[in-house]
């Protein structure tokens, strides 16, 4: 996993196991910071490993903008379960990635997943409302919010709202709790029909409540797509946004390590502040030579 979070990763390594990838249901939990997600994770998956399901953990913590570094704290939350042997708990930074995870996240998982165990939990970075990339990496979706986040429409909206397969309002026994799993409701009534309608539990956390019933929502969504079909689909999905990702990730690599040349990256900033070019026709122009280049390279 180190290897593979290193810069540009570590294809060599990925190749040897993604064969064995496929069998691990992958689970992300995401939400707004303070949620309570941890405390949610852990709870969860003591509940799975008393069916005796084994469990990798991916928790994702944000990067620090300004010295690029970060706390990664999460094993120190879920203290409880960290030397059970049937868990594994990875943490790692966002790096400046954007989106609620990190660079390397899916590459974890597939290690996890290689690696034999039966369910991967992925837990977020305090998101926002377009924050969803969790979803591009995880077969269901848990949208994990608490009462008296100030505005709660403003919380649930947008593409939170989406990409929720299930709803989770934790610290469910704080004032305005029942507010808040009417409100979703009420949302959920207005999105129209769905094949799939996320159910909305409500849990305690810290005192163990709820979580039976949330993670009965959450395997309630894994019968769902088995028998819909709809688990095929995300996996394509999630195949085009990976590759679209690393493409756009090699891309950019490439035209950064281009930068010193005369029509490389600085050279085109110096010409879209002076104002002789646009930005859009620089892009298109060290796009153009780098095409050229790697067809030359190719020949």
């Amino acid at each position: 996993m180190t290897a593979l979070e290193s810069e540009g990763g570590c294809p060599e390594v990925l190749a040897g196991l993604y064969p064995r990838t496929g069998r691990a249901r992958i689970v992300g939990v995401t939400g707004p910071p303070g949620a309570g997600k941890s405390t949610l994770v852990q709870r969860l998956a003591q509940a799975l490993r008393r069916s005796g399901t084994t469990v990798g953990i991916v928790a994702v913590d944000p990067s620090s903008p300004f010295t690029g570094g970060a706390i990664l704290g999460d094993r120190i939350r879920m203290a409880e379960i960290y030397t059970d042997p049937g868990v594994f708990i990875r943490s790692m930074a966002t790096r400046g990635a954007l989106g609620g995870l990190a660079r390397a996240t899916s590459d974890a998982v597939d290690v996890l997943d290689a690696a034999g165990f039966d369910v991967v939990l992925i837990e977020t970075v305090g998101v926002g409302q377009d924050e969803v990339d969790v979803v591009r990496a995880a077969d269901t979706t848990a949208v994990v919010l608490v009462p008296g986040l100030g505005d709660d429409i403003q919380a649930i909206k947008a593409g939170i709202l989406e990409i929720a397969d299930v709803f989770v309002v934790n610290k469910a026994d704080r004032e305005g709790a029942d507010r808040a799993a009417a409100e979703l409701a009420a949302m959920l009534d207005l999105s129209g029909e769905r094949a799939w309608r996320p159910p909305i539990v409500r849990t305690v956390a810290p005192r163990n409540e709820g979580v039976v019933e949330a993670l009965a929502a959450l395997e309630s969504h894994a019968a769902y797509l088995r028998a819909s079909g709809e688990g095929a689909r995300r996996r394509e999905q999630r195949a085009r946004s990976r590759l679209l990702a690393l493409l756009e990730e090699r891309f950019r690599r490439v035209v950064e390590t281009r930068a010193p040349e005369q029509d490389g990256l600085e050279e085109a900033i110096r010409a879209v502040l002076a104002r002789r070019e646009d930005p859009y026709a620089a892009a298109e122009r060290l796009f153009q030579g780098l095409v050229r280049v790697q067809v030359g390279t190719a020949r």
